[in-house]
């Protein structure tokens, strides 16, 4: 390849700090991931630092990941969706070390989890000789436009260009909502014509007499037929009785749990009413939204494993319930088919790449707080099979390790099939120092408190207990575990040392400082040799991985396992509404799933100001739903809320266009 220079544009004031990041331009004589060659100090922010790289062309790192020119679909220069024939290809192929990246209780500005998993893999591919993949979720433009900002990375370990990565990309988040909007849609369209059409009359809709004089199901109303046991696919051979079952669902209003969404932060349409139209004749329904990135296809997206299985899943989500009791889904509707349409290119992930050029899956995109939240089970799959044995393929979990990791391997492990041997656990001091009794608060968009800007020891090792909590769990898993600690500019290497020796106290395999947001994978390195350590460890060892609870307990007792075991809680309650849908799912037959707990992020427990390692607590459960499709209940603890709420002064006040370069400003 010839070697690629930044371009320089021409000099204005916006442009100044990118004519400033010309030492990032590297020889690309070889077909390997490049280490950065230097880097700026103090470190430019993460949109310059983004635009002053030239990314390879997304063919190339698709060639050097492994992928054939017929498995990739370009989308532009920079992103491609990758086919999954490349299972096919490779199913001979030995599956690479798995680790999963998680953290502790995070602040509201985050701690560094993406990052570090990117830094983790730039120290690998480009420094360390490894095949190696990170596996990351499509960030929700939520949190883009709100408060936390992007999800791409930052400093020199981020995926470029950040700002393709943080705004639509593929459209995956779009289809999503498409697919999600469709089934509501299809559920207040249908109760509307039951409550007006006798039997016959939505029967003869549903099945019309063609100009041939025939009638003929959609081969999804066979699945339904099935359902009823009805084994008869000539609609003429349909009793009266046969065509009534068929025909009339009768929802029950009051139990629809599927909501509409939309990818952005609106708190005004957690509450609404629909049906208001003069030409819906008084046929109202209170209903909400949620944000897109907790809707149930979306799990589906994340949890599938072939398009097969998307069409399956996606065909048994369950909508509510009839006024007899029986369960209505997506395939009862008609929707399950059409769904998948809207999905198919979804199910493939798309490529792109980190500063140092080592390969990305971007894939699914579910919070943690309030979906099982973590990238796609065919990412990860990819991944193992593209890295080979002796490469890494590294996934990350949301928020902290009671969130993301906890269900990684409840959840996703058990979906895919797949153990890891590793868990690094992302901690900073900030961070950890929020922890401690009596730490002051920290606030998005005001400088930060004394404490967290100068050292302090004490205030450091009492909010150490939250990391302490994390490592013990994770090490109940029986996987090792690396504690990555996340080195900020005002840290000392007293506290960093002190961290250090707390997490190996805690029974943590290694812990390293890691300074890979300002020196890219060269920052990394030592996490690196510590994750291939502690993999090789495992193989060697024979590691016994381990579920927290068996699927066979009753769907209480599994929540309890979570909450006295991983939270620390001293016990559960039940709302009245959760006791009794857990009673109609157990009913219903679907007490034999995980649990996906949806609650705060900050704090172990469900009350968000409860910090460091809270014990005697109770985790109220006010509701819970079942998510059939993604195969998991779904359990609502405190005053989570499904859609969140924008601030005062949301991010998007910085987001801006350079009208004469076309660049995004303002991205974080």
């Amino acid at each position: 390849l010839e070697p690629r220079p930044l371009q320089v544009p021409p000099a204005n004031p916006s442009d100044a700090a990118i004519h400033r990041l010309r030492p990032l331009a590297r020889a690309m004589a070889t077909r390997t991931p490049q280490p950065l060659t230097s880097t700026l100090t103090p470190v430019p922010s993460d949109i310059e630092i983004s635009d002053g790289v030239t990314p390879l062309p997304i063919s190339t790192i698709a060639e050097m990941a492994g992928i054939e020119p017929s498995e990739l679909f370009p989308y532009g220069h920079d992103k491609a969706k990758v086919s999954l024939d490349v299972l096919k290809r490779l199913e001979g192929q030995p599956d690479g070390n798995y680790v999963v990246v998680s953290g502790i209780n995070p602040t509201s500005l985050g701690e560094g989890k993406s990052t570090t998993t990117l830094g983790l893999v730039q120290a690998l591919g480009a420094h360390l000789g490894r095949n190696a993949f990170a596996c990351i979720r499509q960030p929700s433009q939520g949190p883009t436009f709100g408060v936390k900002g992007g999800a791409a990375g930052g400093g020199y370990s981020q995926v470029v260009p950040m700002d393709v990565f943080n705004l639509h990309m593929t459209g995956d988040i779009h289809a999503v909502t498409a697919a999600n909007n469709l089934l509501a849609a299809a559920i207040d369209t249908r109760m509307f014509h039951e409550q007006g059409q006798t039997d016959q009359q939505l029967f003869d809709r549903l099945v019309p007499v063609s100009k041939s004089g025939e009638r003929r199901f959609a081969p999804v109303m066979l699945k339904r037929l099935a359902k009823l046991g009805i084994d008869k696919t000539d609609p003429a051979e349909l009793t009266e009785e046969e065509r009534s079952r068929f025909a009339r669902l009768d929802i029950d209003p009051e139990t629809v749990t599927w909501k509409r969404v939309l990818d952005v932060c609106d708190r005004h349409l957690r509450g609404v009413t629909v049906g208001q139209g003069p030409t819906e004749k008084g046929r109202t329904r209170e209903t909400g939204f949620d944000i897109t990135v907790a809707s149930e296809v979306m799990a589906v997206l994340a949890l599938t494993t072939s398009l097969a299985d998307m069409r399956e899943r996606l065909g048994r989500m369950v909508v509510g319930r009839s006024r007899a009791g029986e369960p209505v889904t997506a395939d009862d509707l008609g929707c399950g088919g059409a769904l998948t349409v809207l999905m198919k290119e979804a199910i493939m992930p798309t490529l792109m790449q980190t500063v140092e050029q080592t390969p990305v899956f971007v894939h699914a995109g579910p919070f943690a707080n309030i979906a099982h939240g973590n990238s796609s089970i065919v990412a990860d799959q990819l991944a193992l099979k593209l890295a080979g044995p002796e490469g890494f393929c590294v996934t990350e979990a949301g928020f902290g390790a009671d969130m993301g990791a906890e269900k990684f391997f409840n959840i996703k492990c058990r979906s895919s099939g797949k153990v890891p041997q590793c868990a690094v656990v992302v901690a900073t001091v900030r961070a950890l120092k929020s922890h401690a009794p009596g730490a002051p608060a920290i606030k998005a968009g005001t400088q930060m408190p004394l404490p967290y800007r100068e050292e302090n020891l004490e205030l450091l090792e009492a909010g150490c207990a939250n990391l302490q909590v994390h490592v013990r769990n994770m090490n109940k898993f029986g996987v090792r575990v690396v504690v990555a600690i996340n080195q900020f500019a005002t840290d000392t290497p007293a506290e960093l040392e002190l961290v250090r020796a707390q997490a190996m106290g805690a029974g943590a395999f290694a812990a390293t400082v890691s300074n890979h947001w300002a020196l890219g994978g060269a920052g990394a390195v030592d996490l690196g040799n510590a994750v291939i350590a502690a993999c090789d460890d495992f193989r060697a060892n024979s590691g016994q991985f381990n579920f927290l609870y068996s699927l066979d307990l009753p769907i209480k007792a599994k929540i309890e396992a979570i909450c006295v075991n991983i939270y620390g809680a001293a016990g559960v309650e039940f709302s009245e509404l959760a006791e009794s849908r857990i009673e109609a799912y157990t009913q219903a037959g679907f007490a034999n799933m995980p649990i996906c707990m949806a609650k705060t992020q900050y704090s172990l427990s469900a009350d968000a100001t409860l910090k460091g390692a809270p014990t005697g607590f109770t985790v109220p459960i006010r509701d819970v739903t079942a998510s059939i499709g993604a195969s998991f209940i779904v359990c609502l603890c405190g005053d989570i809320m499904t859609i969140p709420g924008l601030p005062t002064r949301p991010g998007f006040f910085d987001v801006d266009l350079d009208l004469e370069t076309g660049r995004v400003q303002g991205l974080f």
